[in-house]
């Protein structure tokens, strides 16, 4: 598993003992995907990258696809519901635009499907749709092991932002959906899409359970949290930018208007902003002085 912080998801590389062709699932963010490249070389030992499995599409997932390919020729699988949306390479339908994210273009060359079974390293993994975070994401689950890969599913603290919520969809409901299947299913251990793998699953969904039901009591809260985690993402990527530029940013970015329009439209636009970089600044999730914000 190769873990690098929290703008680049983390991968798990599957290399069978007989020396036929290995599997990566997940390849990070876009601006990482010189590493992923050459921790995937270093891990293959010779071996041949024959697969790359996207556990669902965000840019933190597959910002390295594209650069995988190239290096090794692996063929894509990516969840059912976004195959079109990938070879038509729709930004919007993708979230890439809708988020000030980018991801470079790649095809998808079969799909991952709720109840598929597949052939990792010799052993055999289901495929398990985990809506909620993202519609169509999915987890691998191999039952002798024990062993669940999440992706933003369960963290060990939490889950990630419920997006179709920001576009008004209601979706809380599936994330408690996908947590009651965690919960029912013998795993002992968890790969996360972020954060160190652990166990204590149980303990892990209580948490996740409890995050939720704030959420649900108090969307709004919800709201703000997403505002707050796409900013920091988008500093994570640039580390320093000046408070114009990061406004810039912000005024084309079309989830944030979005929320600001849904939850906070009582709020003038530019106190609402003020507002959320006093709360990461408070955090110490950033810092601003004499006009730059920078990633803390």
């Amino acid at each position: 598993m190769f873990e690098r912080g929290w703008l680049s998801s983390n991968n798990v590389l599957f290399v069978p003992a007989s020396g036929a062709g290995a599997t990566l699932v997940d390849s990070g963010y876009w601006t990482h995907q010189a590493q992923t490249v050459e921790l995937t070389r270093r891990a293959l030992g010779g071996a041949r990258l024959e697969a790359l499995l996207n556990t669902h599409l965000h840019s933190d997932h597959c910002g390295g696809n594209a650069a995988l390919v190239q290096a090794f020729g692996c063929r894509i699988s990516v969840p059912s519901g976004e195959h079109k949306k990938v070879q038509d390479w729709d930004e919007s339908l993708l979230t890439y635009r809708p988020t000030g994210q980018h991801c470079p273009r790649f095809s998808s060359d079969g799909v991952l499907a709720s109840d598929d079974v597949i052939v990792l390293a010799g052993r055999t993994w289901k495929v398990v749709a985990s809506p909620g975070h993202d519609p169509e994401s999915v987890m691998l689950y191999e039952p002798d092991l024990r062993l669940l890969i999440s992706a933003d599913a369960l963290w060990e603290d939490g889950f990630g932002v419920v997006f179709p919520e920001l576009e008004g969809k209601d979706s809380f409901s599936d994330v408690r959906s996908t947590l009651a299947l965690i919960a029912s299913l013998p795993v002992e251990w968890v790969i996360p899409g972020h954060g160190r793998p652990f166990t204590g699953v149980a303990a892990a969904i209580d948490r996740a359970r409890d995050r939720l039901s704030r959420f649900e009591a108090d969307p709004r809260r919800h709201a703000a949290h997403a505002a707050k985690v796409l900013i920091k993402f988008h500093l994570l990527e640039v580390q320093t930018q000046s408070l114009a530029e990061l406004h810039a940013w912000l005024d084309a970015t079309q989830y944030f208007a979005a929320i600001h329009r849904m939850h906070f439209a009582r709020v003038p636009a530019d106190e609402w902003r003020a507002e959320l970089l006093e709360g990461l600044c408070k955090s110490k999730a950033i810092g601003v002085s004499n006009g730059v914000v920078r990633n803390l």
